[in-house]
């Protein structure tokens, strides 16, 4: 029996014994992890720390309790995003001691107002100039060229994506999508979108934006890195403008004070998002009733 044995178990020993020997898990190779504390993590600056005090002003209060008021009492937590938006457009962005008070409005806890402002990208975190100029460079974009319009940007400005120019007039931001893939490439400064950019129109947008805050006198010291109340926001003044002639064939203008800028939207000549080389579609008149069924099915 044993010599019927034998070259059956020297034949599968060896197996046997290679299958114990193999790995049985697979190694996985991962580069080092960097983080960012620049969301997450708050660290106390001159300019950003809850020793400075933050209240809002009595017309933003008077809006805070029409904001409260949208939603039912035991819910009015549900306003800490308006109310931090607002916080940001008062001071100029949204500061430890912003977020605080906002906290004590609605009666959350602290961290919570933490978690919503470290979430969502349009708060701002850190100050910012008076335009802050946000360029999208995703898809769509990226296809008509935004290349040429981060490069018009930084030539003429002098900084990178997530630098302020010097006299902290300037913060320049790359960005994903905002919503205006027809009109693209596109920037976008403070609340308005410019589309339909060029090099030459960014240059040309940006140096009329320089213009204007060096004739309005918001280029002279009072506005940048300060943190204090107001600081790079767009306030009231700021808004009290009408629509001028037109500056050049590329686009509209607003006017203020005799000092002229671009109207918000494309800087292309269209007025809206309808095709560049002019209406190709729906050219004839609208069918009339003796096109439809009649045999009342529809």
């Amino acid at each position: 029996m044993a010599s019927k044995l034998t070259p059956f178990v020297f034949r599968n020993g060896p197996r046997a014994l290679r299958q114990l020997q193999r790995a049985q898990w697979r190694s996985f190779a991962a580069s080092a992890q960097t983080r960012s504390d620049s969301l997450a993590i708050h660290r106390d600056t001159p300019v950003n720390n809850p020793s400075i005090p933050f209240k809002f002003t009595p017309q933003n209060e008077e809006l805070i309790k029409e904001i409260i008021s949208r939603y039912p009492s035991q819910y009015k937590k549900a306003a800490v995003m308006p109310l931090l938006d607002l916080g940001q457009r008062q001071h100029g962005f949204t500061s430890i001691s912003v977020m605080n008070e906002v906290a004590r409005i609605l009666e959350m806890p602290p961290m919570r107002v933490y978690e919503v402002a470290t979430f969502y990208t349009m708060y701002n975190r850190n100050p910012v100039g008076r335009f802050h100029v946000q360029c999208c460079t995703t898809t769509p974009c990226m296809l008509r060229d935004s290349d040429s319009i981060m490069k018009a940007i930084q030539d003429h400005l002098g900084i990178h994506h997530g630098e302020t120019t010097a006299d902290g007039l300037f913060t320049f931001t790359e960005v994903e999508c905002l919503g205006a893939c027809a009109n693209a490439p596109m920037v976008q400064i403070n609340d308005d979108y410019y589309e339909d950019l060029t090099y030459d129109t960014t240059v040309s947008l940006l140096k009329a934006l320089q213009n204007a805050a060096e004739a309005t006198g918001a280029s002279k010291g009072d506005i940048g890195l300060a943190g204090e109340a107001g600081k790079g926001a767009v306030t009231g003044n700021d808004r009290n403008v009408k629509s001028g002639n037109e500056i050049n064939e590329q686009g509209r203008a607003y006017e203020a004070g005799g000092v002229k800028i671009p109207t918000p939207g494309p800087l292309s000549g269209r007025k809206s998002c309808e095709p560049a080389a002019g209406l190709t579609s729906l050219t004839n008149e609208p069918w009339g009733n003796e096109t439809l069924r009649k045999d009342g099915a529809l």
